[in-house]
């Protein structure tokens, strides 16, 4: 894997400089450097024998006829011809198996054929051809068996040429453990015009059908008159224990145990069932609620929850049974799936712009004479070395300074910008008038932020969806001050020693301060309860808080700021709607210049200005999707049973 990856780069290079005839031929006749012999090492290293054609060199007949197939291939590799290519590639490599350029050559075009066809396969999906597309994936799958994108396609092909066929909801079929004995009757009507006991009665009727009845002691021999016209098995029985206060079960195909209807008798005598229901996707408080059901309104004995597992294990006869799957499927009509697409998108623009020209502000006005007395006599000691080394003389007051000022020993601003001097003699004086300042400046910037989050809800299933952070809030402070009067014997007693002293000494009076955290939610916070329509819309209740820091704590507490929104909207499957569309716009301005020159119309703009302009924009959009519903085409079956028989105790 190592040598593929450094010969890569260069069968790259040789084939963009393919388009050249004496740079390709050059590329094509090079031998093959040491990274490029390692995969032949490699394999060597696991025992395989190499072929003839790899021991023998390859003659120059076939080098020469091995580069025109290179050429060829090259030329067909730029034209997208990647099937001729690769197959040209992979004689040229055969006819001189010493370069290995011409196997990764083929390697490469080998992977950009399965590039095309998976290609030509998206392409024909998108225009409805099912065929062309299989045939596509089909032959990309032979090139390159373990491709994953190749899989995924054909595991998609599959699906959609699945959800095509129409499919039930519900797994009707059970996977039954043992069989349940069935009584084979006659068909046919039959008439009874009986006086009798029950006894005779049920006999009578049982063998009309060809059924033989064992009676239990617990059935009466009454007397009983028994009417009944053209019924077949079904109602006769039914009618037969109404009258008779009994019930029957199945011995064997020609058998039938009758006996008088007590709970008693069911318990002892009735043919339980143990059924498996498989409820996957439900939670753990629903799964309680149905085994309540089936135990309180379908008498079941049994009725075990498994939550790991998602399974209801009931024990019941199979009548009740029968009862208890028609309602669960009855109950579970109409449970579908949503997926919200919730996306969050936030504009930010901030834009500073200062312009103008900002005249002096202040003027500065001195005595020479006096400035300059004033300097001297600050600095005599300096002056007197100036003047003991001959740098100026006594009276020469202007050289003084111009060496103090040279040697930066005036602390004076006067002296640090320019003078404009006017007067004389003693009445010299100075004007120092401070900078004129132009400002051309302008600092923008944008923000753009894209959240996108996908949540699943069953229907009437409430979910919440939280976007930002968790602030920490201190609302209150606990201090354990150290107490000074402590008194502990051998320490603060005589005998104390010295350095238990200075111990002692620096822990009184000291205080720990624990805080109290509340974490604060600051962002978005949605809670969402989809309902989906009979006509396939979709009904959201919304409950939105968005919570952000807003102005300066007070008393270390900072200041919340809270918009909330709740409400309900119907839209359509797959339609998107706006649910919040926020627009937070802040501006300012700042004059700067001088007094009455500003604030004359048209000569301000000559001023120096500072505008901020700061926008943001908010906009959460709400898209639901019905990932499967009730009569959806390939919807896998939300209930699965598996039944098996007990017998009774």
């Amino acid at each position: 894997m190592i040598a593929q990856r450094t010969a890569a780069p260069r069968i790259a290079a040789a084939l963009l400089a393919c388009s050249i005839p004496s740079v390709c031929l050059a590329a094509a006749q090079q031998p093959p450097q040491p990274a490029e012999s390692a995969p032949t090492t490699a394999t060597a290293s696991h025992g395989s024998t190499p072929s003839p054609a790899q021991k023998r060199p390859a003659s120059a007949k076939d080098r020469r006829r091995a580069t025109r197939l290179f050429l060829l291939a090259s030329k067909q590799f730029q034209n997208e011809q990647f099937a001729e290519a690769m197959q040209n590639f992979e004689q040229a490599a055969q006819l001189d198996p010493g370069n290995a350029n011409y196997a990764a050559s083929a390697r490469l075009a080998r992977s950009h054929l399965v590039v095309s066809l998976i290609q030509q396969a998206a392409k024909a999906q998108v225009h409805n051809d099912s065929t062309a597309a299989l045939a596509a994936l089909q032959q990309a799958e032979q090139l390159d068996p373990g491709n994953p994108q190749v899989a995924e396609h054909l595991r998609g092909l599959a699906a959609k040429a699945t959800a095509d066929l129409a499919q039930p909801l519900y797994d009707q079929a059970a996977d039954t453990a043992d069989s349940v004995p069935e009584v084979e009757f006659a068909s046919g009507l039959q008439s009874f015009h009986l006086r009798t006991d029950r006894r005779q009665l049920i006999q009578q009727v049982f063998r009309a059908y060809g059924v033989e009845a064992t009676l239990d002691s617990s059935v009466p021999a009454v007397p009983v008159r028994f009417d009944l016209d053209k019924v077949d098995f079904q109602q006769a029985t039914r009618i037969l224990g109404m009258a008779t206060n009994s019930f029957w079960v199945p011995l064997d195909a020609h058998r039938a145990l009758v006996a008088t209807d007590t709970h008693l008798n069911r318990q002892q005598f009735e043919r339980l069932e143990v059924e498996t229901v498989y409820l996957s996707g439900m939670s753990a408080d629903q799964m309680t609620a149905v085994a309540n059901i089936a135990k309180g309104a379908f008498n079941a004995q049994q009725a075990v929850i498994t939550p790991s597992l998602g399974t209801l294990t009931v024990r019941a006869p199979a009548s009740s049974l029968d009862a208890f799957n028609t309602m669960l499927r009855d109950l579970l009509d109409g449970h579908s799936q949503v997926l919200l697409d919730v996306r969050l998108i936030q504009l930010a623009n901030t834009n500073t712009r200062i312009t103008g020209l900002q005249f002096p502000q202040q003027i500065t006005a001195f005595n020479v004479y006096a400035e300059e007395q004033s300097i001297l006599n600050a600095n005599q000691a300096l002056v007197q070395q100036i003047i003991s080394s001959g740098l100026a003389s006594p009276g020469d007051t202007l050289a003084i300074l111009g060496i103090l000022l040279a040697a930066g020993q005036i602390p004076s601003s006067i002296f640090s910008n320019g003078i404009a001097l006017f007067g004389g003699g003693l009445t010299l004086s100075g004007v120092v008038i401070g900078p004129t300042t132009l400002s051309l400046n302008l600092n923008s910037s944008a923000t753009r932020i894209l959240d996108q989050m996908q949540v699943r809800l069953s229907d009437g299933q409430e979910g919440t969806l939280r976007d930002g952070l968790r602030y920490p809030i201190t609302t209150s402070t606990f201090s354990g001050v150290f107490t000074n009067g402590i008194n502990i014997p051998g320490l603060t007693s005589a005998g104390t020693s010295a350095s238990l002293n200075s111990l002692l000494a620096s822990y009184a009076g000291a205080g720990t301060t624990v805080p109290q955290i509340q974490y604060q939610d600051l962002g978005m916070t949605l809670k969402a309860t989809p309902s989906v329509m009979r006509n396939g819309d979709v009904a959201l209740s919304l409950d939105l808080k968005i919570s952000a820091l807003a102005g300066p704590a007070i008393n270390g507490i900072p200041v919340l700021s809270n918009r909330n929104f709740s409400g309900v909207v119907t839209l359509r499957e797959g339609a998107g709607v706006v649910l919040v569309s926020e627009l937070d716009k802040q501006e300012s301005q700042a004059l700067s210049g001088t007094p009455g020159l500003s604030e004359i119309p048209g000569l301000n703009n000559l001023s120096n200005k500072d505008l901020q302009l700061n926008y943001a924009t908010l906009v959460i959009i709400v898209t639901p999707h019905v990932v499967s519903g009730p009569q959806m085409a390939g919807h896998s079956p939300m209930l699965r049973i598996a039944r098996g028989t007990q017998a009774a105790p």
